[in-house]
């Protein structure tokens, strides 16, 4: 078992919160030239790239039960349809407002327990569920007056991933993460594969190809590698640092975000929206911050 080495676990969670927005940025720069299709096909294709050999070094197994093979059909479909929500939210909305509006995703996990799996959330994390998506709504508001219904799709990932997360549960105690994205990785690049090569020809934009310039290129190799690494990242801070700790790090993502959308796109949050990020910062604080003091009370000395 891994002992616990807390600043290990906070640095690879801070890594995650730089990294994962960063690719986010890198989506939104290649949106207005890059066929969604292509984009995440590049996106997964690295995955498995970067993640099979980890698993071959690490003597990991690829081999899992019938049972979880269709938890991991199921979880990738899930994830390539939220990727690709976001990306395409990135093509019309502000990084910082997209990242923040789907933020609501853990407060949606909280209503699925409740009404989904039946689990008891209590009237406080129920309250802070609607403080919440309240806050999001206010940073929904001027997305939605400017763009339209665009706006809502943040919304969309925000479910899916939700969705995604209570999929994840049912195998985690199965197989290891790192084999977990790798499988998903070679399933998602074969999907993706197949469904753009059918689209070729079809007229739809989304499933045409484009060969790529020397800085696209560059891009695709960035976009591929910052996503996988993020992610890797996330999963190995668990390793060293209890979920209580790294729980509300991930929030440095709103900040780092607005801070990358600035530099690279001149975009930032107008009044109402960084009103509503706040509250949903504060929401989403309250409840990890009431969990943990919980947890140690009932701990005993």
């Amino acid at each position: 078992m891994t002992a616990d080495r807390p600043l290990l676990g906070i640095a690879m969670m801070t890594g995650f919160c730089v990294l994962a927005p960063l690719g986010d940025a890198i989506a939104k720069l290649l949106g207005g030239a890059v066929p969604l299709g292509e984009l995440l096909l590049v996106r997964f294709v690295f995955q498995a790239l970067i993640l099979l050999p980890i698993v071959w070094l690490g003597g990991q197994s690829l081999r899992v039960s019938p049972r979880v093979m269709g938890f991991i059909l199921w979880r990738t479909l899930l994830h390539i349809l939220g990727i690709g929500m976001m990306f395409t939210a990135l093509r019309f909305l502000p990084l910082a407002d997209t990242i923040a509006i789907a933020f609501v995703m853990p407060f949606i996990m909280l209503l699925l327990g409740k009404y989904v799996l039946h689990e008891e959330i209590g009237r406080f994390r129920l309250s802070a569920c609607v403080v919440g998506f309240i806050g999001t709504l206010f940073v929904v508001q001027p997305s939605f007056a400017e763009v339209g219904l665009p706006a809502l799709l943040p919304l969309g990932v925000a479910v899916v991933f939700a969705l995604f997360m209570l999929v994840t549960r049912q195998i985690a105690k199965d197989i290891g993460a790192v084999p977990l994205q790798a499988i998903s990785g070679v399933i998602a690049a074969l999907v993706l594969a197949v469904v753009v090569w059918i689209g070729q020809g079809s007229g739809i934009e989304a499933l045409s190809l484009v060969w790529p310039d020397a800085f696209t290129a560059w891009m695709f190799v960035a976009i591929g590698s910052v996503g996988t690494i993020a992610h890797l990242l996330m999963t190995w801070s668990l390793r060293f640092a209890p979920s209580a700790t790294l729980a509300p790090m991930q929030y440095l993502e709103l900040p780092v975000a607005t801070i990358i959308g600035w530099l690279m796109f001149s975009q930032l949050p107008n009044g109402l929206a960084a009103f509503g990020i706040v509250i949903t910062i504060a929401a989403g604080l309250a409840v990890i911050l009431r969990e943990r003091f919980i947890a140690t009370a009932l701990t005993p000395s």
